[in-house]
């Protein structure tokens, strides 16, 4: 089975269509030779991809001169004998009403695109290939939103091809239908569309097609379950699921190019704000990065071996802001991890981590660049893990999803959590991990705490983090199992789970990823009553259990000590791996931590964490920041002296943040979970603990800062960590006079954070 076969299939139909037609147009339109009669193929016996069940598509062209009579006993003759061994689709036009069919039903001027002479007058069918494709051409501004707007229908109706479990090879999303869209696409004119990349998948899906109708002996195209063992048998696979997942891999291809020359045609001409420019603006967006035709890429001229995180880099860029990676960009990547020059060292340092988790907490816009790295084969160069459980399947009716695609929507659903964990960070990163251990025959999660240990230490996870996440993935399944079958009120229930789980930062994490990986299995594993009971377990273990997620406050060095007892601003300024550490001592006053972090933003150093202290009339700041791309150098004095002004008229730093999120406001960004913003007045004896877990935006710390300065509250400490695209900030907040804020005040001045984040 294979092209080979198709092919001749279409050829033996082609040699009994010609005798046929040449022997009726005689006997009954007194027609010899070639002139004003002939007979073409369309759509696929157009292509000469006849499978054993496929419909001829045929066309009989005329040119008006035979009467209704002559014209429906040659038609008759034609076709009558064919009817014992063909499904035949028909049509009988002038050249005339070809067009105008053509015009008006989409899917006629689709079949034309591949029109075929078998028989007869071949200026005819050469007229209405020209004038079709002429036509298509022409009309594709208007005739290309219909056909999308048919495949949308369609995909509805069908579903996606590589994510069923009965797929339609035929009219599902990925499947030959789409196939012969891109086609049509690229005979457009409209967008360059690389249709050798689906030379492979189209002979993958037209094979699986051929079998079916061979082991069936019908024409059908939905592969059911049932049917599979078969058709992997008459293909040559090792078992069905070997064979579900070249089809799935096959699938995926076609979808990754069709969303891609959609996006090409969407946005053709146009800048991010949809308007037509004569020449596109590329607008930097990160670090040897810009965006430029709606698409990520990279600079040129840029040395990967200098910048190896620019991979990544690019990659998280293109997720955080919903946009694709450029083809081009793609190749680049590809290429240096081939040469050697994008290889990251081991461990990864912290910006890969940070970007690759920035990449999986983008929620819906990272499958897209996620399914981008798989398709380009540049995620097996960073994590060579992802390899065997790519399309790996899962054939039963509890997973809607490959393996790594059900990892991949586990990690969107986890992303609408972030705000409910302290650690994001090693929330996304078990959620797109969780499921590593299947495709062996040892239990997955066994497998899966042995396997993930030495890629989070590779990637740059510290030694306990590693060992939470060996925690989470081996016991992902625990909370679901335990509250669906497990006694809620018998003590032992409980302390089962004390038994494995170590503490309540664990404890919420893995009830996070509980959510995230039942919500990505679908109705039939998930349900509000099975979520309901998981959350009635995590609260019962959460009262058994003690301890406390809040950051401690950080405590002074015997030299930080003695610098604030001086009381004059002093800064420090070093290299650090991520661009700058900075140690501040400064007079204390309303709003430091403000001002500070309005300074730094202004001077372009992105805040990635930041431990400061009040220590009697003076405060112990440490910072560490990364230079924004085409930021200026900073100097220790530089430095200093922007402070100085700062605090000699802070209405400057506050003009020129109002100008940058001016600036960043033109720039697309992607939909996240609202900032969620608590208040404990039990964590400490002297203070009230607020937490503000945000997404990471230009400002977002003078803005915190600015709203608790304006409730007339003062920060005693503050611990601010950036983890991915997510901050979680924690201040320890006292009233002006000293003490913690009562819970009236509490709430005033959170529903003011709340207000100051929107």
């Amino acid at each position: 089975m294979g092209t080979r076969e198709r092919r001749e299939r279409s050829n033996e139909s082609d040699r009994s269509l010609l005798s046929l037609f040449y022997s009726a147009a005689q006997e009954f339109l007194e027609v010899k030779g070639e002139k004003g009669v002939a007979l073409a193929a369309v759509g696929g016996y157009g292509r000469g991809e006849l499978a054993p069940g496929s419909d001829l598509d045929i066309l009989i062209l005329h040119q008006g001169q035979f009467s209704k009579e002559k014209l429906a006993a040659f038609v008759n003759a034609l076709l009558y004998p064919l009817w014992d061994k063909y499904s035949v689709d028909h049509s009988v036009r002038t050249q005339s009403e070809t067009g105008k069919a053509s015009t008006s039903d989409l899917r006629v001027a689709l079949g034309l695109l591949d029109i075929r002479l078998i028989a007869g007058d071949p200026n005819m069918v050469a007229g209405v290939l020209y004038e079709n494709l002429k036509t298509w051409q022409r009309n594709s501004r208007a005739r290309l939103p219909e056909l999308k707007t048919s495949m949308a229908i369609r995909h509805d109706r069908a579903g996606e091809l590589a994510y069923l479990l009965e797929p339609d090879l035929k009219e599902a999303r990925g499947g030959l239908r789409d196939i012969n869209a891109l086609r049509a696409i690229a005979l457009s004119g409209s967008v360059p569309v690389p249709l050798e990349r689906i030379s492979w998948a189209e002979s993958t899906l037209n094979n699986a097609r051929e079998a079916l109708h061979t082991v069936t002996g019908r024409n059908k195209d939905r592969l059911l379950f049932q049917e599979q063992d078969k058709v992997a048998a008459a293909l040559g696979y090792s078992d069905a699921d070997a064979m579900m997942s070249e089809v799935a891999k096959a699938a995926r291809l076609v979808d990754y190019l069709l969303e891609y020359t959609w996006h090409l045609l969407d946005h053709k001409g146009r800048d991010g704000l949809g308007r037509y420019l004569r020449k596109p603006r590329t607008v930097s967006v990160a670090k040897n990065i810009s965006v430029s035709n709606n698409e990520i890429v990279i600079d040129p001229l840029i040395s990967f071996s200098e910048d190896p995180v620019i991979g990544l880099r690019t990659a998280a860029t293109a997720a955080q802001l919903g946009l694709p990676i450029a083809l081009e960009t793609c190749a680049l990547i590809t290429q240096s991890l081939i040469n050697g020059t994008g290889t990251l060292p081991t461990p990864w340092p912290r910006e890969a981590r940070e970007n690759l988790i920035s990449l999986i907490g983008a929620g819906e816009s990272m499958v897209r660049i996620f399914e981008s790295l798989d398709q380009e084969e540049i995620i097996f160069g960073w994590i060579p893990e992802w390899r065997p459980l790519r399309s790996l399947a899962q054939r039963n009716a509890l997973h809607h999803h490959t393996v790594d695609r059900h990892m991949v929507e586990t990690a969107v659903q986890a992303a609408k959590l972030t705000r409910k964990v302290h650690r994001p960070d090693l929330l996304l990163f078990a959620a797109l991990f969780h499921d590593i251990g299947k495709g062996g025959i040892e239990d997955h999660s066994v497998r899966g705490e042995r396997l993930i240990a030495p890629l989070a230490a590779r990637i740059g996870f510290e030694s306990a983090d590693v060992t939470v996440l060996q925690i989470l993935i081996r016991h992902h399944l625990l909370l679901s199992a335990t509250a669906t079958r497990r006694d809620l009120d018998d003590p032992a229930t409980i302390a089962s789970i004390i038994d494995v789980i170590p503490d309540l930062n664990t404890l919420e994490l893995l009830h996070a990823l509980s959510v995230a990986d039942g919500e990505a299995t679908g109705s039939t594993g998930w349900s509000d009553w099975k979520a309901s009971l998981v959350s009635d377990l995590v609260h019962r273990v959460r009262s058994a259990m003690s301890g406390s997620m809040i950051a401690e406050q950080p405590a002074l060095t015997q030299e930080q000590l003695v610098m604030a007892q001086t009381g004059v601003l002093t800064v420090n300024l070093e290299p650090h791996t991520s661009g700058y550490s900075i140690e501040i001592v400064s007079p204390d006053k309303p709003g430091l931590l403000s001002l500070v972090a309005g300074v730094l933003n202004t001077a372009r150093l992105d805040v990635k964490s930041a431990r400061t202290k009040s220590h009697g009339k003076s405060a112990v700041m440490y910072w560490i920041v990364t230079p924004e791309p085409h930021a200026p150098e900073m100097t220790q004095v530089k430095l200093r002296n922007e402070i100085v002004k700062a605090f000699e008229d802070s209405t400057l730093v506050e003009e020129k943040l109002i100008a940058r999120a001016k600036a960043y406001s033109t720039i697309p960004s992607i939909p996240v979970p609202p900032p969620e913003v608590v208040y404990f007045n039990n964590a400490a004896t002297d203070a009230t603990v607020i937490e503000v877990r945000s997404h990471d935006r230009p400002g977002l710390l003078f803005r915190i800062g600015s709203a608790i300065t304006q409730s007339k509250v003062d920060i005693n400490s503050a611990i601010v960590t950036t983890l991915g695209a997510e901050a979680i900030d924690t201040l320890y907040v006292t009233e002006l006079g000293g003490g913690a804020l009562s819970n009236a005040r509490a709430e005033e001045v959170t529903a003011k954070l709340r207000l100051a984040l929107k």
